[in-house]
């Protein structure tokens, strides 16, 4: 799929901060997504200064893995927290670049609007890709919120220091530890949560990501799949 990049890579945190009030005005907070036939979710692991990139795409509503690519490189931008999108999305792009499919929705294992510039890796990933775009993290990065119920769908308001809602506390399972759900590109934050439910099974974290978090522990410890290979199933078989 293709790739639309609007700023170049090699830049110093203050320039990286610069992009991302750019980017903040980009992202579209509102919008649709029909059914989706293919949804794809994406993580990063990292051993020392190389980056594990991988993406795997799933039938809906089956959850049928399709297709994976794992992508590796060398990253040079410094762990920064709140500019992690610097260090994960370059490689990230590369790998959703491989993809045969192309996804009717992302999910990024990340922030999205949830950032303190309205602006975390999953918006990124939507803008260039120019696709609809969920950040759904295992943690808090940015903003407050009360603690939803312990029953599964539970949600409550994450809001920014000006009490703006910015994303969406979801208890996914009864009992464990909610995620952090918020807009990246192209859909609005009622849908984000709705969805993010509808791709569990039965697990803390939505299956799109669940797997790709799967095959980047694989990929980062030697799995079977090496730097700059793929694999993929039967879309119609």
């Amino acid at each position: 799929m293709q790739v639309h990049h609007f700023h170049s890579w090699d830049v110093t945190p203050k320039e990286a901060i610069q992009i991302q009030q750019q980017l903040s005005a980009k992202v579209i907070t509102y919008g649709k997504v029909g059914t989706p036939r293919l949804i794809a979710g994406a993580d990063v692991a990292f051993v020392e200064d190389t980056a594990v990139a991988c993406v795997v795409m799933l039938m809906y509503p089956s959850l049928e893995i399709v297709e994976t690519v794992v992508h590796k490189e060398r990253v040079t931008f410094p762990y920064i927290p709140g500019l992690l999108s610097f260090r994960e999305t370059p490689a990230l792009a590369k790998a959703f670049g491989k993809l045969q499919y192309e996804p009717d929705l992302i999910f990024i294992d990340g922030q999205g609007q949830a950032h303190p510039r309205a602006a975390g890796i999953a918006c990124h990933i939507g803008v260039i890709l120019d696709r609809p775009t969920i950040g759904c993290a295992k943690s808090l990065l940015f903003g407050t919120y009360k603690e939803p119920k312990q029953v599964r769908g539970s949600v409550s308001n994450l809001c920014d220091d000006e009490g703006q809602v910015i994303g969406a506390v979801v208890r996914t399972k009864d009992g464990v530890q909610p995620v952090f759900v918020s807009i990246g590109h192209k859909i609005d934050l009622a849908q984000a949560i709705e969805l993010s439910m509808a791709c569990g099974k039965g697990y803390r974290i939505p299956e799109p990501t669940r797997q790709a978090d799967i095959l980047a522990a694989r990929a980062k410890h030697g799995g079977e799949l090496g730097e700059e290979q793929g694999s993929q199933g039967e879309l119609f078989g």
